[in-house]
């Protein structure tokens, strides 16, 4: 094992790169915890040294991770990583407003988790002048289709503390909420998002926000703006290999992976040449593919130069700090322009289902709803979020 992960060799060749944890802040240290119990011996020192890298209590200004994106299921992660301190936290909610409901208790628990973690990141937030240290707190994704009750969630979010970054879905309602957000002057991360029609459409909206807030005088010292790309929801979940197969068309491993590197690729030329104040967020990250025998991972490798956000979920952080081929991984420059082979590009444009993902203009903002990767998406958040409803009847 070497002394520093592949997450820290990309951004030492990556500038403007920021490597975030995706998952509740709260579990970090348990995380860690059992981590460390099945390392091996010799490997326990070099771990325990990139922990302490990764997120610092003491030196904030230098650790790895620069914010936190987490939503309701993840949130959910953090209840049951200690149920005893939850259940006392939610008895606690429930004596002191009599009469609670069930979905008031889940969002009284969900803004608690999101305070916690948010209050773990803020001396980075200060330090960084307001430009790092964001915990993404999701609208509930049960809503993901109402507009107001989005608004509603997203301003009461808002004032849980001032680096709570507003995560919102990439349904037509939800761009219209990013806009009116923008133009608050509150920071906000596009998420359901795999198409490029939805991270242009991002941009564009919050670019119109930012003008609006500008023109009246808002205050936008402590906003920013991210767009993800849910990259293998894109890819697997969203059914690439299906679409693929009605045409004829065999897709390999590496030609899925491929294909959603090529929409994040164009869509981050796009707010490169247009100069927009959005920065993408890679998340969905998978290893793969297999390639002469030897695991790659080009959902990193492709990314190298990229002034990103990558969000990575703790079982993707632990796959990448114990990977036995990391000698195998070299970081090429600026792989982040490097284009799509043509090939296999001109094998992806042959099928309807990436064709119209890949165009600018694929997808009108009313069709972003009907997409499979989004429909699939929303309703598995929303099955989590059920679950944490769940853990709030129980305390009632």
């Amino acid at each position: 094992m070497e002394k520093k992960n592949l997450l820290e060799k990309l951004v030492e060749v990556s500038p403007g790169m920021e490597i975030w944890w995706d998952s509740s802040p709260v579990i970090y240290n348990n995380w860690c915890r059992k981590v460390l119990d099945k390392a091996a011996p010799e490997n326990r020192e070099i771990i325990q040294g990139q922990f302490d890298r990764m997120y610092s209590e003491s030196s904030p200004e230098t650790q790895l991770f620069r914010g936190v994106t987490t939503n309701p299921p993840l949130s959910l992660q953090a209840i049951q990583d200690d149920p005893p301190y939850w259940e006392g936290v939610a008895k606690t909610i429930v004596a002191e407003n009599p009469g609670i409901d069930t979905e008031s208790l889940f969002w009284s628990l969900y803004r608690q988790v999101v305070k916690r973690g948010s209050d773990m990141y803020l001396p980075l937030f200060e330090k960084s002048g307001y430009k790092e240290g964001y915990l993404s707190g999701q609208t509930d994704p049960r809503s993901a289709f109402d507009k107001d009750a989005m608004m509603k969630q997203a301003l009461d979010i808002a004032a849980i503390n001032p680096n709570v970054m507003i995560k919102v879905p990439g349904t037509k309602e939800g761009y219209e909420v990013i806009e009116e957000l923008t133009a608050r002057g509150i920071a906000t991360n596009n998420t359901l998002t795999f198409i490029l029609p939805q991270l242009v459409d991002c941009a564009e909206s919050v670019k119109r926000g930012l003008q609006t807030a500008q023109k009246n005088g808002v205050d936008l010292s402590k906003w920013r703006s991210v767009i993800t790309h849910m990259e293998s929801r894109y890819g697997d979940l969203g059914g690439l290999r299906d679409a693929a197969a009605k045409e004829g068309i065999e897709l390999t491993e590496g030609d899925v992976r491929l294909a959603e590197l090529a929409i994040f690729k164009k869509a981050y030329k796009y707010l490169e040449d247009n100069n927009l104040p959005s920065k993408m967020l890679s998340c969905s990250l998978r290893f793969g593919p297999t390639v002469e025998g030897k695991t790659r991972i080009w959902h990193l490798e492709e990314k190298t130069g990229a002034a990103v956000v990558m969000t990575c979920p703790p079982s993707f952080i632990d796959q990448v700090m114990n990977f036995e081929n990391e000698k195998d991984i070299v970081f090429e420059a600026d792989r982040i322009h490097a284009e799509t082979p043509k090939d296999v590009l001109d094998k992806l444009m042959r099928i309807p289902y990436f064709e119209r993902a890949y165009a600018v203009d694929g997808y009108t903002r009313d069709e972003y709803n009907t997409h499979p990767a989004l429909q699939r998406t929303a309703a598995q958040f929303s099955k989590a979020t059920e679950e944490m409803v769940a853990f709030a009847a129980n305390c009632l």
